[in-house]
């Protein structure tokens, strides 16, 4: 535990520890320490020599009797007529989750896309992918109501029942990726000379704490930040949303800033965003919905520089029907008034 007692000259010390969900114990080779309580809840340390005691309380060990994968307990430690309170914090330790690096961007990125009726646009898409990432994998998730054929080469082509929605979708193209980052991408846009996934990876790397890194869309970098009002339990609280506003820099990187949502162009390092996931109750129109999921979870910048282009916008009344229909403002705002308990949402 690493604790001490700072104390004036007296004839004898004496100081006591307890806790109520573990026991407690110390390595006592000192003929001049006498201990009582080993392997119990409360252990009792005495000795005339203030350093031995030290000594021995930089080891205190203490072990969980009740079995919790995350929980915490509260140790006493007292001297004479102090006392002081500190809480211990118990975990069971996760199996760490590494992904082979391997030679290349190939390896550390998949490019990830949900389609629905628009192959034109996905075949542009996929088309200035290979001009600058021949070799990259390309997973595609499509709940098109009459699935096409969608072949080349490194690509995996994952057909959803018809309209299942946007989200659903994003959950089975996340789903498939093995590589330590995805990129996400829409399906009308289109890679150019200032599209470079390894920018992305670069600050990724440097910073390990990052989970999401956006760029823009043919210089819209559309970010913001969230503010959370947990408000009482009774009424639910508030949540606002900021357009471009950062909370701080990115330290290092010039044009880079911490934020709470970006546009849908990220790299994200995949078991992150699979621990926060995509609500498949939002079908059509969803995007800030996935950042509050990740609030306090996931840690995002924004970078400016970092681009993708977006194809020129067609007129497509079978796509633009399907969108209006499933796009239920007040289902929306209800479904997260319950979900996020919350009695106000401002955008």
């Amino acid at each position: 535990m690493g604790l001490a007692l700072h104390a004036d000259k007296r004839a004898k010390y004496k100081v006591s520890l307890s806790v109520q969900k573990g026991v407690l114990s110390v390595n006592n080779d000192l003929k001049r320490v006498q201990v009582d309580g080993l392997d119990q809840n409360t252990l009792t340390i005495s000795s005339t020599c203030l350093d031995l005691i030290n000594h021995l309380l930089s080891g205190v060990m203490y072990n969980s009797t009740v079995y919790h994968i995350r929980t915490s307990d509260m140790v006493s430690f007292s001297f004479e007529d102090y006392e002081a309170i500190f809480p211990i914090t118990v975990r069971r330790p996760s199996v760490p989750v590494l992904y082979d690096p391997g030679e290349d961007i190939n390896s550390l990125v998949t490019i990830a896309t949900k389609t629905f009726l628009r192959y034109a646009e996905l075949k542009v898409l996929i088309k200035s992918i290979r001009r600058f990432y021949p070799d990259i994998k390309i997973i595609v998730a499509d709940d098109s109501l009459n699935p096409e054929n969608v072949s080349g080469t490194n690509i995996e082509h994952y057909i959803m029942p018809p309209a299942q929605g946007w989200f659903a979708g994003r959950n089975l193209a996340i789903s498939q990726v093995t590589s330590k980052y995805f990129l996400w991408v829409d399906d009308d846009y289109v890679f150019n000379g200032k599209t470079r996934i390894e920018s992305f990876v670069e600050v990724m790397e440097a910073v390990p704490e990052l989970d999401v890194l956006g760029g823009d869309v043919d210089g819209n970098q559309f970010y913001f930040s969230l503010m959370y009002d947990v408000g009482d339990e009774n009424e639910g609280g508030c949540m606002s949303r900021f357009f471009m506003k950062a909370h701080s820099p990115l330290p290092g990187f010039d044009g880079c800033y911490l934020v709470d949502g970006v546009v849908n162009f990220f790299l994200a390092r995949t078991d992150a965003v699979r621990r926060v996931g995509f609500d498949p109750f939002l079908k059509r129109v969803a995007h800030t919905e996935f950042f509050i999921d990740g609030l306090g979870a996931l840690m995002v910048a924004t970078c400016k520089g970092f681009s993708v282009g977006h194809q020129k916008r067609k007129k497509f009344p079978e796509y633009n029907k399907y969108r209006r229909l499933m796009n239920d403002e007040k289902g929306k705002l209800a479904h997260h008034f319950f979900k996020n308990h919350l009695k106000c949402i401002e955008y």
